[in-house]
């Protein structure tokens, strides 16, 4: 049900009526400063919800029997109360932003009120994340990677077309955008020793994903149908997943990573929901050899998000594209993967984080991160400065790099106050454009031992 706001927007934006994705903010000043809401983004404003909630507007006869969900200071209460809640929720605020509806509009103190300028507030996480999952969803990744460990013939382990590989990864420290991410300390092998040593890391990177939040959980040993699946969804986010290449390379056997990604974990913080990504429905690869009925889908579909990185080199205040690919290109599903994480009896609750893994195509430019951009660091990336009008944050991604011809620096990794910012987007279709925003930060020195 999107239609016209009564709030001025940019319609090529990205926040319109058809998006209004969720998060939490606190004012930076007046009485309220620092009390954490639940808000949704409308073009360049945050909607109070809390204070829609508390004045009666958001009162329809799920949300009547919610227990103030939406005043809480963290969506995981709202999250838990499943799809009509949500559809509910967001319906009501679509008609209360509206043209059409004068109960908000007409309303100057609640008004002023609730609709704040996005400079006038703080980000922080949507929610208490109890548990976070990482999975290596991307064929493209897993083979390009496979290539440069392994080599040709041996990109791809028997078991990864059979099953979504993933891992646990650490809650604690997944971080909202905005947040800078200190160079971690860690053991390495260094290049022909035998024995290790302490030191900063030296090839920090980052990797470009997605992940989704649950909202409703299931039961301890009670698995979750991969066609039920999407109900248990509650929206998407963009993800950083910080990660320190040499300290992973020594640590990674037999069990996989550990302080090489436990150091942070970044999100946007506004959460897509599922409503407004539908318009951007598309199918999903096809998958050969068939999986297992278990993770076979009777409507197998993924979305069409337009992803990408930029780099701010260190000292240029120039935002540089490094990478441009398509969460569409995943070969497993967010389905796949709740049917899988739960095939054991797993249980899941509201709030928990699921990632893609590294969202990578087969082309040069296309690489989710710079491991693989650089061929593990053999070959440098060059990176041409976006064009002025792309230069402001939330700009649309561009469909390609710049050309060399603007280049402003070469990274093999990422160098102190170097500042990564990922981006994402939905158009076409005759649909409203949907924008994720941005997730950022900005690469601090390692403390001095």
């Amino acid at each position: 049900m999107a239609t016209e706001s009564f709030v001025e927007l940019d319609p090529g934006g990205g926040f319109g009526l058809a998006n209004l994705p969720w998060g939490v903010f606190s004012r930076i000043s007046g009485p309220d400063a620092g009390i954490r809401s639940i808000g949704v983004a409308l073009g360049e404003h945050v909607v109070d919800v809390r204070r829609l909630a508390s004045a009666g507007l958001l009162s329809g006869p799920v949300l009547s029997q919610a227990g103030g969900c939406l005043q809480k200071g963290t969506l995981n209460m709202f999250m838990s109360l499943g799809r009509p809640a949500w559809r509910e929720a967001r319906s009501t605020l679509q008609r209360l932003l509206s043209k059409q509806e004068g109960v908000l509009r007409d309303n100057a103190s609640l008004r002023n009120a609730a609709l704040l300028s996005k400079d006038s507030v703080q980000m922080h996480l949507p929610a208490d994340v109890g548990d976070y999952t990482d999975f290596y969803a991307s064929r493209e990744h897993a083979f390009n990677c496979g290539a440069l460990f392994r080599g040709a013939g041996s990109e791809l382990q028997p078991n990864w077309v059979h099953l979504p590989v993933g891992y646990h990864g650490r809650a604690s420290s997944i971080v909202v955008s905005g947040t800078s991410v200190r160079r971690p300390w860690g053991q390495v092998l260094p290049q022909g020793a035998s024995t290790p040593q302490m030191q900063p890391c030296a090839m920090l990177d980052y990797e470009l994903e997605m992940a989704c939040f649950i909202g409703t959980g299931n039961a301890l040993g009670e698995p979750v149908r991969c066609d039920d699946a999407p109900g248990h969804i509650f929206g998407m986010v963009l993800m950083n997943d910080w990660s320190a290449r040499d300290i992973q390379k020594w640590e990674i056997v037999p069990l996989g990573p550990f302080n090489s990604k436990n150091f942070a974990t970044q999100i946007s913080p506004w959460i897509v929901t599922p409503e407004a990504l539908d318009p951007f429905a598309v199918d999903a690869p096809r998958q050969d050899p068939e999986v297992l009925p278990y993770l076979q889908q009777a409507d197998r579909t993924t979305y069409d998000v337009a992803v990408a990185t930029d780099i701010v080199p260190a000292g240029t205040g120039r935002r540089c594209r490094a990478t441009t690919t398509n969460f569409k290109h995943m070969y497993y599903t967010w389905p796949q993967m709740i049917a899988h994480h739960t095939l054991g009896g797993c249980n899941m609750r509201p709030g928990d984080l699921i990632a893609s893994g590294t969202i990578s195509g087969g082309a040069p430019g296309k690489r989710g991160c710079l491991f693989e951009a650089t061929s593990a660091g053999r070959e440098p990336l060059r990176l041409g400065a976006l064009p002025d009008g792309q230069q402001q944050p939330g700009a649309m991604p561009p469909p390609e790099p710049a050309g060399a011809d603007a280049m402003v620096a070469t990274r093999v990794y990422l160098e102190d106050l170097d500042e990564v910012i990922m981006s994402g987007w939905c158009e076409g279709g005759g649909a409203e454009p949907v924008s994720f925003g941005e997730c950022r930060g900005v690469v601090l020195p390692a403390r001095e031992a």
